[in-house]
């Protein structure tokens, strides 16, 4: 597609989107604006009226698109099967990754829209012939952790008007023109689904039966314990489970076909030295494989660890750490970086415990 002054932005009808078409605009951008459907609680439509009022206002173009039952299929029914398969799943990432991106794209290719932008707190760099993924300039916001699937073709398009400002800068903005109702919006927690708690998520939506009641039991295979049903915890959990010892006690390993939970006294039985990804995503792999000098984060914002990574002849990619980590869950994602530049991800599919012993 050829290049052009229009730009098809990703508006959810809170703070960050609102302002991002404000400063778009400010920069001469012919703006569209797009709310996709993804997900009502209680069939709650408020945020449509907020993203089509915003835009009414500001004179730019609004549609809607309606896309709950794809959401349903790549996001919700991943999240419940991998609760209920004892892994923890990253809803977020596939969502921007494989669901909100692409399909930006696709509607602005349909447009004949050249750019596409959101309001996510990350910037983009060009580095040795790539389209990469830079951190956010607020640290508190940097939602970089997220996007390392993304594919060039997307990038090269990208436009994110708020990689280089803070969250209390975009409040700012957004009061100084008047738009008071976006400058105080509360800020998004969780997954959109089910911010506050995914067991109770869990229960309404499998069957009663799914989820029952097991043991706790410690490495030896000692009963310590009856738990709620092993969805209801996550490698390296130690708040919430119940069980009371006079010392902290952490999950090691979920054992779904057996109901059972492995707990330890020690946070350093958890830790690992090498974890295998799938469904990975290396932008430059000249620039990742075989390096001493990359980060891998799994958590956001946290844990950044130094690692080397290499191509496994099945088509996965083996981590090495150069410090030992504990914690790592089967089905989180981690994220490859080279100082702030993200270099690319995959999904933790870690072998278990059990598996290596085999």
């Amino acid at each position: 597609m050829q290049t052009n002054n229009r730009v098809l932005l990703g508006m959810s009808g809170g703070t960050d989107s609102s302002v991002a078409a404000m400063l778009l605009m400010d920069a001469g951008y012919e703006v569209t604006g797009v709310t996709f459907r993804f997900y009502e609680k209680d069939n709650n439509t408020e945020y449509l009226d907020d993203a089509y009022n915003l835009c009414q206002r500001l004179g730019i173009r609004h549609i809607t698109y309606d896309l709950r039952d794809k959401f349903k299929e790549y996001i919700i029914d991943y999240f419940i099967k991998e609760y209920m398969s004892g892994r923890t799943p990253v809803p977020c990432t596939l969502c921007n990754n494989y669901l909100k991106w692409p399909i930006l794209k696709e509607i602005a290719d349909k447009e004949e829209i050249y750019h596409i932008a959101t309001g996510h707190y990350v910037q983009k760099t060009f580095r040795d012939g790539y389209w990469h993924i830079k951190n956010g300039s607020d640290p508190d916001k940097d939602q970089s952790f997220f996007l390392w699937g993304l594919p060039q073709d997307i990038m090269e398009r990208m436009l994110l008007p708020l990689g280089n400002i803070t969250k209390t800068r975009v409040r700012e903005i957004a009061a100084e023109r008047g738009f008071m109702k976006a400058a105080t919006k509360k800020d998004s927690l969780g997954v959109c689904f089910c911010p506050m708690d995914y067991r109770s998520f869990l229960r309404k939506n499998v069957s009663p039966d799914s989820i029952k009641p097991g043991i706790f039991c410690d490495k030896d295979g000692n009963n310590i314990g009856r738990h709620e049903g092993y969805p209801f915890y996550t490698i390296g959990q130690r708040r919430g489970l119940g069980i009371y010892m006079n010392k902290a006690l952490f999950v090691k390993e979920i054992l779904p076909e057996e109901n059972k939970v492995i707990i330890s006294d020690k946070l350093s039985s958890l830790e690992q030295d090498e974890m295998w990804l799938t469904d990975w995503n290396m932008i430059n792999p000249e620039s990742l494989l075989g390096k001493d000098d990359v980060i891998v984060k799994i958590r956001y914002r946290k844990q950044a660890n130094r690692c080397t990574v290499t191509m496994t002849g099945d088509g996965l990619l083996h981590v090495k750490l150069h410090e030992p980590l504990a914690a790592i869950a089967p089905g989180q994602a981690a994220a490859f970086y080279r100082g702030d530049i993200v270099l690319g991800g995959g999904i933790i599919k870690l072998f278990s415990y059990s598996e290596k012993l085999l």
